[in-house]
């Protein structure tokens, strides 16, 4: 019998701290992970990726340029994954590669909007020598959804038991959650809701010397602000009943500014207290009416200790752990996905859920450049 070949997905999130990859084999029913890789974004190309969330000069040629950047990165990863797992090109399908996402406005002023994913699949291709499935956001767009979340059929698939209900949660830039029942009937829920990592590490690079806040150790330092608590509490992407998706087009330096100036001088510590909770609240608000008992945490957010803690805190009826636990690191689940969403397009299936994105039916996802 002849053994289904393997695929790769390439997945760089709006937390810009670098790109994952894994070597996937579903072949058995479920993803079994041969490989994982990871390369850090060039600072330039890093700095150019957070330009581009807004507008500017020459931004089409500037993104040009990016993406061909990008996809030298993601070249070296699927090297990597290669060599390291001694694993032969003609063994891999197809490359997942999500891109990175620039813009995302899926619905503008009622009618459909776009999602705009910096890349350069066919660059990849003849860069890899293998087929790239890329594009994944766009079709569900089309048919009326929000383009977003995309995982959460992939969690269902990978950490959906019956009898048992869970939450996953990633936590990237953005925190997404996806609400899985305990019956097959049980609908499949999913959808983002609100900054994770993003504004975090926005603050971070604006006051500290590192990029990120690691393990959540400034924001220890630092007590929740209640008047700038409860304005943050007031935006109104909170009070969005779902499908709902949002991003760096919302929560930006912009976004911020505009809540901390209403306040006298507050200590930069306590605004990075504030924004931890905040984004600690944001998952359990989002999460109140589940009857999950466990939540699945993925995503670069598991590695910040005092996120974890608060999600703990505010949740303490649900046991709160690290999808590593489950058989699939943090930190590989999103690049995983995206070999799997590759896979569902290889095999014609549809991998949107339109009771997750609002689209008017689950859709095929993705557009192939062959090698």
């Amino acid at each position: 019998m002849t053994r289904e070949k393997r695929y790769i997905g390439l997945m760089s999130g709006t937390s810009l701290d670098g790109v994952d990859g894994v070597l996937a084999d579903f072949s058995d029913g479920r993803a079994r992970v041969i490989g994982h890789a990871t390369a850090a974004l060039p600072q330039q190309l890093r700095e150019t990726f957070h330009a581009l969330n807004s507008v500017g000069h020459n931004e089409l040629h500037r993104a040009a340029l990016a993406g061909n950047a990008l996809a030298e990165v993601y070249s070296d990863v699927v090297c990597q994954l290669l060599k390291n797992s001694g694993t032969p090109k003609s063994q891999v399908a197809a490359v997942g590669a999500h891109g990175q996402t620039v813009r995302h406005l899926p619905r503008l002023d009622g009618a459909v909007g776009y999602t705009i994913q910096v890349n350069q699949p066919a660059l990849l291709a003849e860069l890899c020598g293998i087929d790239v499935i890329a594009d994944f956001r766009s079709r569900d767009i089309a048919a009326g959804g929000q383009g977003a979340p995309l995982v959460p059929p992939f969690h269902r698939a990978v950490f959906g038991a019956p009898g048992e209900a869970r939450a996953v949660l990633n936590l990237g830039g953005i925190a997404n959650v996806t609400v899985l029942g305990a019956t097959p009937d049980a609908p499949l829920i999913g959808f983002d809701c609100g900054p994770a990592n993003t504004l975090l590490d926005l603050w971070c690079r604006h006051h500290q010397k590192g990029d990120f806040d690691a393990n959540g150790a400034w924001a220890r330092t630092g007590r929740v602000h209640p008047g700038l608590m409860a304005a943050f509490q007031k935006e109104p992407f909170f009070h969005l009943p779902s499908p709902k998706s949002t991003g760096r087009d919302l929560f930006n330096a912009a976004w911020l500014q505009h809540y901390v100036a209403g306040f006298d001088a507050i200590p930069a510590q306590d605004v990075q207290a504030t924004l931890t909770e905040l984004s600690a609240w944001a998952v359990a608000e989002a999460l109140e009416a589940s009857a999950a008992a466990t939540v699945i945490v993925c995503g670069g957010g598991v590695r910040n200790g005092f996120l974890m803690e608060r999600l703990r805190a505010l949740m303490p009826h649900r046991t709160v752990e690290a999808s590593d636990a489950w058989g699939l690191p943090a930190q590989q689940v999103e690049a995983c996905a995206f070999a799997w969403l590759a896979r569902q397009h290889d095999q014609g299936k549809a991998a949107s859920h339109s009771a997750v994105t609002g689209a008017r039916g689950a859709r095929i996802l993705g557009a192939r450049y062959p090698a």
